[in-house]
């Protein structure tokens, strides 16, 4: 069953735009420019939606929900719904705190794991969606409140590294589009374990 559905989870308006919990957004939005897509709000779904015409002739969805992220699950079941996807065809790309900044791993199954959004994923949608995780952590200081942090943005140091790991990450995303969630967890999982974190 391959991918035909890709939601990338975020906080709408200008105040949350480029913070840590918008990371999902930040790559589908890299996606976008680099196939030369146009966004389209689509109020039926609560969404923006971009549609991706592929060489191999298949037609993705590219969807960033406006329902705020607690909300994310009632738009990413509306489009799932409207449009026939089955679970196992829908991604979700969003922001983990528990994966060192700038690295993703992919899961097909799992909690919520302290995320809002996919906990509404979870109540909307149910469980065997794919999860494109990008990596946000760790926490620091380690005292700081967890909203504060995850609404926060990234210092003038992350943010570099962030864009430069945007074009790994897209590779990443490539790869799960083309040869399924087994082979992108087999890869990124394992690059994810086997690295080190620099300094």
């Amino acid at each position: 069953m391959s991918i035909t559905l890709v939601a990338g989870l975020g906080n709408p308006g200008r105040d949350y735009a480029a913070t840590r919990h918008n990371a999902g957004w930040q790559v589908l939005d890299a996606l976008a420019a680099r196939e030369k897509l146009s966004w389209r709000r689509e109020h039926a779904f609560d969404a923006e939606i971009a549609r991706w015409s592929r060489p191999d002739g298949r037609v993705l969805l590219l969807a960033k929900p406006l329902t705020f992220m607690n909300d994310s699950g009632r738009s990413v079941a509306a489009l799932a719904s409207y449009f026939k996807i089955g679970n196992g065809s829908i991604a979700v790309v969003y922001d983990d705190l528990a994966i060192a900044l700038g690295r993703v791993k992919v899961n097909e199954a799992g909690g919520a794991g302290g995320h809002n959004g996919i906990a509404s994923l979870l109540q909307h949608v149910g469980d065997g969606f794919v999860r494109f995780r990008i990596g946000i952590g760790p926490k620091q200081p380690a005292q700081m409140d967890l909203k504060d942090f995850v609404l926060g943005k990234f210092t003038p140091e992350q943010n570099s590294l962030f864009e430069s790991k945007l074009n790994e990450m897209l590779s990443g995303l490539d790869l799960l589009l083309e040869s399924g969630p087994a082979r992108a967890m087999n890869t990124l999982n394992r690059r994810e374990t086997n690295e080190t974190d620099q300094p």
